[in-house]
């Protein structure tokens, strides 16, 4: 694709509202606006969309590469798995998030967590790309060197502690006994809080201030707006598995009046309902 090509694309995907603008006065954005704009690009639940095809297809050699890859580095205690989605899944945009493969917003993780953790350099990552596009300038490839170019000490390297104090016991297993009393019990009717979801959240809009009912007091563990940014010093919270009528969660819905949805949600999501 030449560089005229090329421009005439990004052009297009500059601007995610449809409609010309760069950025904004302050009096041009209203509450409503503000809100769209502050909504993460992974809550799309619930959202009008077009009929789509669902299939099951085999992962291509670099999916099931970068699968693995994403594993070790959460064994390695490199990241934890809200950290990798919240760099995969939100921190690249919704223009991103809707125009990238699922496994390429997982390589995109990874290159943001390397090098925001100052594993590697952003100059050493540029690099290692450029010799890689250069074995296929024949469209053939060539033979992979995976030889590191160099080794460093690896008691120096940053990691979350978390991946240690599972080891045996498993995630979220390891911290069973530090949420305290669970606030709510399996039968209670509650209502998920309307909170601002501000860089990173895993309740989703459709949920929010809509009422359920506990149907399992889940277990224990770090909130995913903390875990996200690798904040172990906070205290482990309970989950639950709350149990909605889906006719009360889309005005639209026309399947049957008994038919529910099921979702996972953390104790400070949830408020008793009146």
């Amino acid at each position: 694709m030449g560089n005229s090509a090329m421009g005439d694309l990004s052009s297009q995907l500059r601007v995610a509202l449809h409609r010309v603008q760069d950025w904004a006065y302050p009096d041009q954005i209203d509450h409503e606006a503000f809100r769209a704009y502050m909504k993460t690009s992974h809550d799309v639940g619930g959202e009008p969309d077009a009929p789509a095809l669902f299939e099951d297809k085999e992962e291509e050699q670099w999916e099931l590469n970068t699968f693995v890859t994403c594993e070790v580095l959460g064994w390695r205690g490199i990241w934890t798995s809200e950290e990798r989605r919240r760099i995969g899944n939100v921190d690249l945009g919704r223009t991103n998030y809707l125009g990238l493969p699922y496994y390429g917003r997982w390589l995109w993780a990874i290159a943001r967590c390397l090098v925001d953790k100052r594993h590697i350099t952003l100059g050493e990552l540029i690099e290692r790309v450029s010799e890689v596009r250069e074995r296929y300038v024949d469209g053939t490839g060539g033979p992979v060197d995976a030889t590191p170019r160099a080794t460093g000490d690896t008691e120096a390297v940053p990691r979350n502690r978390h991946h240690r104090e599972a080891v045996g016991k498993g995630d979220p297993q390891c911290f069973s006994g530090t949420g305290g009393t669970p606030g709510f019990a399996v039968g209670d009717e509650v209502v998920v809080r309307e909170l601002p979801t501000i860089f990173y959240t895993r309740t989703q809009e459709y949920l929010r201030g809509k009422r359920g009912t506990v149907a399992k007091v889940s277990y224990e563990s770090l909130a995913p707006e903390d875990e996200a940014f690798d904040r172990e010093d906070q205290e482990p919270e309970w989950f639950y598995i709350v149990r909605f009528r889906m006719a009360d969660l889309w005005e639209a819905y026309t399947g049957c009046a008994t038919d529910t949805l099921q979702a996972e949600i953390s104790e400070r999501w949830l408020r008793r309902a009146a």
